[in-house]
C-alpha cells in the first residue's frame, strides 16, 4: 500500500466504534492478476517477503585499479561471492535449515492444483522466457511461485552498472537480495538463518573487510479461509460477470496491505483481481483489457450484492 496508510489504518482502528472501520464484516482488495488469460479466479493467499542489503566496506574512500588493483581486499569481491553462495546451481537456496521452517503440503492441498486453468507454455510466453524453465510441469512451476520460498539477488549498489569501461575501485558496496516466504516460515527464525550464512561465508572467505547484513522490509505470508462467506460472495459474484467458477488460486508476490488489513480488522480479506496474467503489471506497456474493465465493474458491483446474501445468510 502508499506509505502512511499501515499507519492510517492503526490509527482509525484505535478510534473503536467511531472508527471508519467499524462494522465492517470483511475486506476486498483488487490488486492482483487471474493465472492466466481466459479464466477468471480469486486468491486466497500470498508469499511473504523480506528484503536484505548486505554492505561491505574495504576503504575509506574509492580507489584506482591500476595503482591499488592486486593489493586491496575488494569489497565487490566480497558482495558477489556471498551473494552467489546463496543460491544452488539449481536455483534451490543454499542456506542451511531454511525448508525446515516450511509447512509441509498435505494432500488435498495437493489436489487442488489438478483442476487449476494454467498453461506453462503460455506462462513463459507471457514472462518472456526464450529458453527452459527450471521446471515443465503444471504442479511444479505453480507450487515454486507460490507454495516454495524462493530468493532472487536483485543487484549491486555503488558497483559502477554505466555504459563505457571504469578503472575505480569502490570502497564501499551493498548487495541487495530478498527471500520470498511461505507458511509456516517466521520472518525472525529466516532473518537468523540467512545471517548466519552470511557470517560464515565470510569466515569462509576470510575477508578483512567490515560487512553487515541489513533487514528491510519483512513480512510473514498469508492464506485465508476460503471458505468464509466473502469468498462464497465472491465466487458467486464471479460467476454473475463471467459465467463460469473461478479458480482458487495463490500468488507469488506480496502485497503486505493484505496481512495489514487482516490483523487490524480481524476480518476476513479476499483479492478479487480483475486483470488478466497478460497485463504486464509494472512493465512497459502496462494495460486492462476493455472486456476486463467492463466485467470488472460487474463484478465488484455483483460482489457487493452477493456480500449481503452471504452475511445475512452466515448469521442465520
Amino acid at each position: 500500500g502508499s506509505l502512511g496508510l499501515a499507519e492510517a489504518i492503526d490509527a482509525e482502528i484505535a478510534k473503536g466504534d467511531d472508527s471508519f472501520f467499524a462494522g465492517v464484516d470483511a475486506c476486498c482488495i483488487s490488486d492482483n492478476y487471474w493465472l492466466g488469460t481466459k479464466k477468471p479466479c480469486i486468491t486466497y493467499g500470498l508469499r511473504g517477503i523480506i528484503t536484505f542489503e548486505l554492505e561491505v566496506v574495504c576503504t575509506s574512500k574509492d580507489l584506482h585499479s591500476g595503482v591499488h588493483g592486486g593489493v586491496i581486499h575488494e569489497a565487490v569481491f566480497d558482495v558477489m561471492k556471498v551473494m552467489s553462495s546463496l543460491l544452488n546451481d539449481d536455483g534451490t537456496i543454499a542456506v542451511d535449515g531454511i525448508y525446515d521452517l516450511v509447512a509441509p503440503m498435505t494432500d488435498a492441498e495437493r489436489a487442488t492444483y489438478d483442476e487449476l486453468d494454467f498453461s506453462v507454455e503460455s506462462y513463459k510466453r507471457d514472462a518472456g522466457v526464450s529458453g527452459d524453465l527450471n521446471f515443465s510441469s503444471k504442479f511444479d512451476v505453480l507450487t515454486h511461485r507460490w507454495r516454495i520460498p524462493s530468493l532472487s539477488l536483485h543487484g549491486i549498489e555503488h558497483a559502477y552498472s554505466g555504459p563505457g569501461s571504469k578503472t575505480v575501485i569502490p570502497r564501499r558496496v551493498i548487495g541487495k537480495f530478498s527471500v520470498r516466504l511461505v507458511p509456516d516460515m517466521d520472518p525472525e527464525a529466516t532473518v537468523k538463518l540467512v545471517q548466519a550464512h552470511v557470517d560464515a561465508q565470510f569466515a569462509k572467505i576470510g575477508s578483512p573487510n567490515t560487512y553487515k547484513l541489513i533487514v528491510g522490509h519483512a513480512a510473514r505470508a498469508w492464506k485465508a479461509d476460503f471458505d468464509h462467506p466473502n469468498y462464497v460472495a465472491g465466487r458467486r459474484a464471479t460467476k454473475n460477470a463471467y459465467g463460469v467458477e473461478p479458480d482458487l488460486t495463490r500468488e507469488g508476490g506480496s502485497i503486505p496491505i493484505t496481512l495489514k488489513f487482516e490483523e487490524a480488522t480481524k476480518r476476513n480479506v479476499m483479492l478479487l483481481p480483475m486483470g488478466r496474467s497478460d497485463d504486464g503489471a509494472h512493465s512497459q506497456n502496462e494495460k486492462l483489457d476493455l472486456s476486463n474493465y467492463i466485467n470488472g465493474i460487474k463484478l465488484l458491483g455483483s460482489y457487493i450484492n452477493e456480500l449481503g446474501k452471504s452475511i445475512r445468510a452466515g448469521a442465520e
